[in-house]
């Protein structure tokens, strides 16, 4: 699929889309308790914080000093006895194979930030018990909170990036023991079908967004056929899955207020019936490229021009087919 074809017609940005979504409490919270806690109401929506995205730091070594950009989707923490939690968590289209450094960072940069709080805090008001409270400006006392991330994955294809940061390092199994690693937590919306959502948007966004990627029509039709859904949903759907005519068809029915999603059923089929012819085209457009030139440079600027495609999308084609 062309990403974001129709979200770029429409003026509507996939990631807008999919933080307005999960900025929601109940659906943030039922995410996390089911990911984490086995579907355990661990996490309350109603004590659920929005707090600021931007963890970016300076980062300081041997008298040279870099600013180093952070942002997360969403940020919000959370009382926990009498202490509290943050948690974040980042919306990935695609497979990025240094997820796991990426998170590592982002976690650590919120660290950074509140650690940065804490000194400018203690350097405010002195009182140091030691010297070394002194030096490090940091009291003994002085703790940080935890901060987790979760990434969501909406990609069509399944994950084959690393899970953790051990999966990144060259070394032999041997020597593993010896790293610290650092864990990923990745949810593909694909397949997390072992995952037990309580709220009925994140079931319905999930379900319906799977049976797409898997051109599952009749289970589309046989669960929703009498089941209106929001045009809400029916955007963020389209978002994910990257549906010109289910986002078209949300955004036209957004004031009824429910889509019926036989109708939206049968454009999904022949937005997939013309993917298909597309595709077709492209291969033959690839072949002959082969058989007469073969320069794959050329076949990829031909396809790119032809039909509008990303040079990420051309390469996969040229990778499929060549």
């Amino acid at each position: 699929m062309e990403v974001l074809t129709t979200a770029k017609l429409n003026k509507i940005k996939q990631d807008t889309i999919l933080k307005n979504f999960w900025k929601n409490n109940d659906r943030f919270a039922d995410l996390f308790n089911t990911f984490l806690f086995n579907g355990e109401e661990i996490l309350k929506p109603d004590a659920l914080i929005e707090v600021d995205t931007d963890v970016s730091s300076i980062l300081k070594f041997n008298g040279h000093a870099e600013t180093v950009q952070k942002i997360l989707d969403i940020v919000k923490k959370t009382a926990y006895g009498i202490d509290f939690i943050i948690l974040g968590l980042e919306n990935q289209s695609h497979i990025h194979y240094a997820m796991p450094l990426r998170h590592m960072i982002g976690d650590a940069f919120s660290y950074q930030k509140e650690y940065n709080e804490i000194v400018a805090k203690n350097k405010k008001e002195g009182n140091f018990a030691s010297t070394d409270e002194f030096l490090s400006k940091f009291r003994r006392t002085d703790r940080l909170h935890g901060m987790v991330t979760l990434c969501i994955y909406y990609g069509e294809k399944e994950w084959d990036g690393p899970l953790s940061l051990v999966d990144m390092l060259d070394i032999p199994d041997k020597l593993k023991f010896i790293f610290s690693d650092y864990k990923f937590n990745l949810i593909q919306m694909r397949s997390c079908n072992n995952l037990h959502f309580h709220n009925y948007d994140i079931n319905t966004v999930f379900d319906l967004s799977s049976s797409i990627y898997n051109r599952d029509y009749e289970k589309i039709n046989k669960l929703y056929k009498n089941q209106p859904i929001s045009p809400e949903l029916a955007l963020v759907v389209g978002a994910i899955t990257e549906s010109q005519e289910l986002i078209d068809h949300a955004l036209e029915n957004e004031k009824k207020g429910a889509i019926n999603m036989c109708t939206a059923l049968e454009e999904l089929k022949k937005e997939g019936v013309q993917e298909g012819l597309q595709e077709g085209e492209v291969k033959g457009i690839i072949q002959t490229c082969k058989l007469f030139n073969p320069d794959h440079e050329a076949a990829l600027k031909l396809i790119m021009d032809k039909f509008s495609l990303s040079q990420e999308t051309a390469l996969a084609y040229i990778k499929k087919y060549w």
